[in-house]
Parts: C-alpha cells; structure tokens; sequence
C-alpha cells in the first residue's frame, strides 16, 4: 500500500517539481539537480541572436560617369563626348562637399576632358604640402573666380589676340557653401596669388533644391558654365553644362523636393520664417540683402 502511495504522489508532482532539489536526494539525479547559471542563460540568449541571420544592406550601384545611382542616371543628359576646351579648371573644395548627395563638381567633371577638372579637398593649403596647387597659382595665366571690390569682371581681360586665348587659362573655383567658400579664401594666402576675377552676369541660379543667399549667387557648374562660355566664346558650352543640372533638379522636384528660394527672395517678401540671428555682423548682412539694390 505504502508502494501504491508513493507511486500516487509522484503522478501528482508537475515535472519541474520532480527535478527541484527537494526531490533530488538520489545520487543518481544529480545532473539534474544542477541549476543553470546566469552567464549560461546569457550565452544561450545571445547565442540565439548570432544564429540569426543578418541582412547585408548593400549599396545602390552608381554610375561610374555621373556618380549617380544607376536608377537616377544623368548620362543621357551629358554629352557623348566630352567638350574640347583650352581652359584648365581647379576646384579647390571643402571637405563638407564630398559627402552631400546632390553635388554639381562630379557632373561637370564628367562633361569635360580627363585633366580639366581636377578636384582638391581640403581646408588649408600650403606650398609644402601642395606643391602642384601652389605652381598652379604662380602662373600668370591663372585665374581665381571670387567676388569682392578687388575682382575684376572676367569679360574685360579676354584678350583680342587669338594665339593668346589659345594658350588657355587656368581657372580656381571654390566649392562649397557660401561661408565654407569665405574661409577657404580668407585663411590660405596661396588663393591670393592668382589675378582675382568675377562674373558680371546677372544670370538667376537654376540650383533651385539648395538655398542660396541672394538671387544670382549660382552654384560650382553654373559658375563653370559661364566661365568657361567666356573663356573659350562659344555660348553652347554653358547649353550643354547646364543640361544636367536642370535634370538633377527637375527630377528631385518630382519625387517630393521643393523650391528653394535664395535668402534675398526670402527677405524681401516676408517670407523668411527662420529667427533672427543675434550677431550685428549677420544682422547688418541680411539688412544689406533687403536695401541694397547692386548687390
């Protein structure tokens, strides 16, 4: 009777109860009588996480002319061949600008001749540690393209004689944003060397996906269009750079960008919805934007 009892008692006993220690008093029931630490469950629980499996989130495939993603390629909007000029461009860009995705540096390099548009990012330039850039604005024939009271305006130095504009230029353009572009210029006194110039155009930006400060501040290719139109006097070279740019910009503005107006535009409509800055030196800027008819 004692046998059926026990037998009854242990048919009663959940089967977690059964491994407890309070039932494990036989030796031969000590591996189950062993709790599991907390560093195992840890190992158990991370464990299951590394056999998982892990989803690699490739990249898209870029176009090796445009630097576009495949799906958005601009080369049907670039030229077949590239365009045959004598002037040689150097954009002199801040490290900011490599990582924006709507950049106009790798379009216009892929519209012009290996060689043409060469590109050096940095923040400060010296003539030890660029030495080809230095050579560069020691040349007489260079050119450096930035506004101010001592730039000249770029159509007045063309010269009437033929062998001369055959000899080719050597243009700077400083890429970046407007205040990125100031301190490149202000803090490398290599950018001094070269004959400072600027464009009379009064041509409005056709950038219109980034905000500029006033309306005919125009972005690197624009500016490289005109400059290289001039240059070379033929009006189609500014035609075929442009191409591009209006189709990076039209495309942007179908699926979902929107119209930036310049600063300037922003101001004089009561439309600038950002706070004031509180610095006077900004203040007297943007006051500056809204007065002054020459700008």
């Amino acid at each position: 009777m004692r046998e059926i009892q026990a037998f009854a008692m242990e048919d009663c006993i959940p089967s977690e109860d059964r491994r407890s220690p309070a039932f494990c008093d036989d030796e031969n029931h000590s591996d189950f009588c062993e709790e599991s630490s907390p560093e195992d469950a840890e190992m158990d629980v991370f464990g299951g996480l590394a056999a998982l499996p892990v989803e690699v989130c490739e990249r898209r495939p870029t176009c090796l002319r445009c630097g576009r993603p495949q799906k958005v390629c601009l080369c049907p909007f670039l030229p077949v061949h590239p365009l045959e000029v004598s002037t040689c461009l150097y954009i002199v860009q801040h490290p900011a600008e490599e990582s924006r995705v709507l950049r106009t540096v790798p379009l216009l390099a892929a519209c012009l001749p290996s060689g043409k548009c060469n590109v050096i990012v940095g923040r400060r330039f010296s003539e030890e540690r660029y030495p080809d850039l230095a050579a560069v604005c020691r040349d007489p024939r260079t050119l450096i393209m930035y506004p101010g009271p001592g730039a000249q305006n770029l159509e007045e130095l063309l010269p009437s004689d033929p062998e001369a504009r055959s000899l080719g230029y050597n243009v700077i353009l400083i890429d970046g944003t407007w205040s990125q572009a100031k301190d490149l210029f202000l803090r490398n006194d290599l950018l001094h060397l070269p004959k400072q110039v600027q464009l009379s155009s009064t041509l409005s930006s056709q950038y219109v996906i980034r905000t500029q400060p006033t309306n005919i501040c125009l972005s690197t290719l624009e500016c490289a269009a005109l400059t290289l139109s001039t240059l070379e006097r033929k009006e189609s070279i500014r035609e075929v750079l442009l191409r591009p740019l209006n189709a990076l910009c039209t495309f942007q503005l179908q699926h979902g960008a929107q119209v930036h107006h310049s600063k300037e535009h922003l101001l004089r409509n009561g439309l600038y919805d950002r706070p004031m800055p509180k610095n006077k030196r900004k203040i007297k800027r943007m006051e500056k934007l809204v007065t002054d008819q020459n700008i």
